[in-house]
């Protein structure tokens, strides 16, 4: 599985929505707490783009020598529409200052040095040390996992839903008929099987069963299918995907 330092450098070479929260500019809208662009520098410090008239820009050029308190907060939103959409956050706190004339004009760039890093996403709740975050690498289907998952959703649904006769007997969907028996059972009953979340070492999907009361939510499960070996771009994942589909097409 991914450590948390891994998820959260992926959570920040990401295309979440982020904001940088600063005591004092509690009032500010928080489009313009926004960066425009965020990258990782190579002793894990951050660097983010904001356009000069940004409150945050603003702080941090008054502050000058003196320390500003500041935390990144990165909100995860799955890509497809399911139960509980939201797949975690992660918070890097630190200290912001400026970086004049970096960047091309109109626009400034502030570095943050970090000092805390917390990820609470569908794995769990974690922290991470600064050294580690700055070690780790983003998953290397990042700039594309919201279009693949998309396209599992859209073009591959029957199969994703198929999937569920890999679960054994997990609620009643499987069985002794042998490893299809759920994917069929859970197509004949209607049951909604959602692609939520992929990276190297596998794939996240949401199941909702079609029968009993509750919301959605309350009838939904993740279920977790890991690769043979973890993957390192789109041909390997072509390949660990058409494996995971054969195998529960028995």
């Amino acid at each position: 599985m991914p450590s948390a330092a891994e998820r959260t450098r992926t959570l920040v070479q990401s295309t979440c929505s982020a904001v940088v929260l600063i005591p004092g500019l509690e009032g500010a809208r928080p489009d313009q707490l926004m960066p425009e662009a965020r990258s990782v520098g190579p002793d894990g410090e951050l660097f983010l783009v904001f356009p000069t008239d940004s409150p945050a820009v603003r702080a941090a050029t008054h502050a000058q020598d003196d320390e500003l308190a500041a935390v990144l907060e990165i909100t995860d939103v799955a890509p497809v529409s399911v139960p509980n959409r939201i797949r975690g956050r992660a918070w890097i706190s630190g200290w912001l200052t400026s970086c004049p004339g970096v960047t091309e004009p109109g626009r400034m760039l502030l570095r943050l040095e970090v000092g805390e890093v917390c990820v609470d996403d569908l794995w769990g709740a974690s922290g991470v040390e600064p050294e580690d975050f700055a070690r780790s690498c983003a998953d290397p289907l990042v700039d594309h996992e919201a279009e693949l998952l998309q396209h599992l959703h859209s073009a591959h649904g029957d199969q994703v839903r198929g999937l569920w006769g890999l679960l054994g007997e997990r609620d009643g969907c499987a069985g002794a008929e042998g490893a299809g028996a759920g994917g069929r059972a859970a197509r004949e009953t209607g049951a909604a099987a959602v692609p939520v979340a992929l990276d190297r070492f596998g794939l996240r999907v949401r199941f909702t069963r079609a029968r009993g009361g509750g919301s959605a939510a309350d009838r939904s499960f993740d279920a977790r299918f890991e690769f043979p070996e973890p993957v390192r771009d789109i041909a390997e994942l072509r390949h660990a995907m058409h494996t995971l589909f054969e195998a529960a097409a028995g």
